[in-house]
């Protein structure tokens, strides 16, 4: 039941990390990256923030310091600086589809530091996961789009996030590590800002997707805590590979996208192996 419940949190927080990825697109067409992503990370903070304390949890524990934590929050900076150039430098489809190698290098590093088993056959099928990958980047062919390389720096740093929250100390609650998760891209934003330059007066009309992205942000935010705390990491990961079926839906429908046939080949190889991945925790 543990796994199941961690199954369903997941599916939920793709669906909602998807529209909040739409949100964040359409922002950066109003704002520098590095601004969307300051107002993106300080409106989070602060829901969550209202949400400990209507709760009655403490905005401060000394388990906020630990290495484990600022480990996380390192990761939390490169995972959302990654990604957030990815989503606003090239097509929402495309960069979802790179996205979904994070399971896979998830599942890699629960063997390495969580000691749970990976056998042959699921080491085969990250090998297959990161080909499919490569299929969607088309290193060294007319294709290929540098851009792209910003969203595989941000499945690293989500693939980090995700392990370190698996490891956080129990004694921090799913609201508090929400803060301290948004309050993270506050520096990534100032990173962006630094190097493309300085931040604009956003009108009315760029706060509109900022409010959609903290909404939808929070609630995917706050569900993907409770799934990688829920259940085994190699059964429960997997299901992230939902987020890509979501993402093409609304790239196609909200930006008018058409993914080409590389895109779609290399989407499936990375589902696939995420599929397999998971119906062989099953059996076992």
């Amino acid at each position: 039941m543990e796994n199941l419940r961690g199954a369903v949190l997941m599916v939920v927080a793709m669906a909602l990390f998807a529209l909040e990825d739409m949100f964040v697109k359409r922002a950066a067409g109003h704002l520098p990256v590095g601004e969307v992503l300051m107002l993106f990370g300080a409106g989070g903070m602060a829901v969550f923030m209202a949400l400990a304390l209507g709760a009655g949890q403490p905005l401060w524990h000394r388990a906020v310091a630990s290495r484990l934590m600022l480990v996380k929050a390192g990761f939390e900076i490169v995972g959302r600086l990654g990604y957030t150039l990815g989503i606003a430098l090239t097509p929402l489809s495309n960069a979802s589809a790179i996205l979904q190698a994070t399971p896979l290098v998830v599942v890699a590093g629960a063997a390495l530091f969580f000691r749970e088993r990976v056998d042959a056959r699921r080491w085969g099928a990250i090998a297959v996961g990161f080909l499919g990958v490569l299929v969607i980047l088309r290193p060294g062919l007319e294709g290929f789009v540098p851009a792209a390389l910003w969203t595989v720096l941000g499945l690293l740093g989500f693939a980090g996030r995700d392990l370190a929250t698996r490891a956080a100390p129990k004694v921090l609650t799913n609201f508090q590590l929400g803060v301290y998760g948004f309050a993270a891209l506050i520096p990534a934003g100032a990173i962006i800002l630094a190097v493309t330059g300085g931040a604009t007066t956003p009108r009315p009309i760029a706060l509109l997707p900022i409010a959609g992205a903290v909404a939808f942000g929070v609630a995917a935010y706050w569900a993907l805590t409770a799934a990688m705390r829920t259940g085994e990491v190699s059964v429960v990961t997997p299901f992230r590979y939902t987020r890509l079926i979501f993402a093409l839906i609304l790239g196609v429908l909200v930006f008018g996208e058409e993914p080409d046939l590389a895109t779609l080949l290399g989407a499936a190889l990375v589902v696939a192996s995420g599929v397999y991945t998971l119906l062989h925790s099953a059996r076992r």
